[in-house]
């Protein structure tokens, strides 16, 4: 049985870029994001 798929555009309402844009907190999580960066999945050997 497979589990209900939730739209995309409700996803990205709740979730989405600028959905995290409109709130002070959202504003927060993007510039720790931001601050993060990418995670590589390299070893550092290569590096």
């Amino acid at each position: 049985m497979q589990n209900h798929r939730k739209s995309l555009a409700k996803r990205n309402r709740k979730s989405g870029f600028r959905a995290r844009m409109k709130t002070s907190k959202g504003r927060l999580t993007l510039s720790n994001r931001r601050r993060a960066g990418r995670n590589t999945n390299v070893k550092k050997s290569f590096t």
